[in-house]
């Protein structure tokens, strides 16, 4: 089964990884406890050897209790600890309606050793910086990050929503292996970036590759979130929204018929085809969904069927959360 290897490293992860954000954060009440490692299990035993989650990743349990989503990622997989590749990432805060951002050296420490705890290991295979803080230089994080690195406790660090500019600096004082951004058929306003992975040996980790879901085909303008859900106030899924994504869909549920497969995956295999550097990581609370996502590896588009669908992208200007498609 094909691997892709992870920036200059000697890590090799499945085409697609696990997200696991939703089994905590996000998506309404936290999935229980119980439940969600299991699941998380259950992808490993299906082929899933990445796996992204986050400090800052945290929701309330049904019973008014936190969930640490680095808590059921450790616990999960902690006796198949040197089968898999774990990143989790550091630098973000929660806090009610905005983020709070320190990537400080002195918070990074702080940071490293708690999700060490809660991930239930000695060490960190991918280690991101969440968000770029204003106010820390790239050269000083990328620095700590040659420490940790040095001192055996991440393996490899990466970038979540960087640009050019910031990546290049930090990457000079200490290599990045893997960027971790936004990127969809919806979203593809990060594509400028690939040039300089292919240059740099970076892996283009892709999150969101589904456009939080409306690009599986499974929603309408009738669908129901429920409370604190947050795709309730995304831009994809409002009525206009779904009006200007209607096309794609629609080309997306033909296409997929006629190669046997789902939209989901031919979502998931577009980007695989672009480039041999991109790793999506969709996330899931659903078994049959991890399996679906997982064999989207083994859909393949033709030079003909890919052209289709990026005239279609460059002809509309999609409503999207995280951006904007122009």
């Amino acid at each position: 089964m094909e691997k892709r290897r992870l920036g200059k490293t000697d890590m090799y992860v499945r085409p697609v990884g696990l997200g696991c954000m939703g089994f905590s954060h996000a998506y309404g009440l936290a999935q229980d406890k119980e439940t969600a490692i299991q699941t998380i299990r259950q992808a490993y035993e299906m082929g899933y050897n990445f796996f992204d989650t986050a400090e800052c990743y945290t929701g309330e349990n049904a019973d008014g209790s936190i969930s640490y989503n680095e808590e059921l990622v450790g616990t999960a997989l902690k006796d198949v600890r040197n089968q898999v590749i774990i990143a989790t990432k550091f630098g973000v805060e929660h806090k009610g309606d905005h983020l709070e951002l320190d990537s400080s050296p002195k918070k990074i420490r702080e940071s490293i050793e708690g999700s060490l705890k809660k991930l239930q290991t000695n060490y960190i295979d991918l280690y991101y910086q969440h968000r770029i803080d204003p106010n820390v230089e790239p050269e000083a994080v990328a620095q700590v990050m040659k420490e940790l690195i040095e001192e055996g406790k991440i393996k490899a660090w990466g970038i979540s929503e960087t640009d050019e500019n910031y990546l290049r600096r930090a990457h000079a004082v200490c290599p990045v292996t893997a960027i971790q951004n936004r990127y969809s058929m919806m979203a593809r306003w990060h594509e400028n970036l690939f040039p300089v992975c292919a240059e740099l040996g970076i892996t283009y980790v892709a999150f969101s590759p589904m456009a939080n879901g409306i690009l599986s085909g499974q929603f309408t303008p009738q669908s129901a979130f429920e409370k604190g859900d947050f795709r309730n106030n995304m831009p994809q899924y409002q009525k206009e929204g779904y009006q200007k994504a209607e096309k794609l869909l629609s080309l997306l549920k033909d296409l997929a018929k006629k190669k046997n497969c789902t939209m989901a995956q031919l979502s998931l295999a577009w980007m695989l085809c672009k480039e041999d550097f991109i790793v999506p990581i969709p996330g899931s609370r659903k078994v049959n969904r991890l399996t679906e996502n997982f064999e989207a590896q083994d859909v393949k588009l033709i030079n003909y069927e890919i052209e289709k669908i990026d005239a279609l992208l460059d002809s509309i200007d999609f409503d999207i959360f995280g951006g904007h498609s122009s």
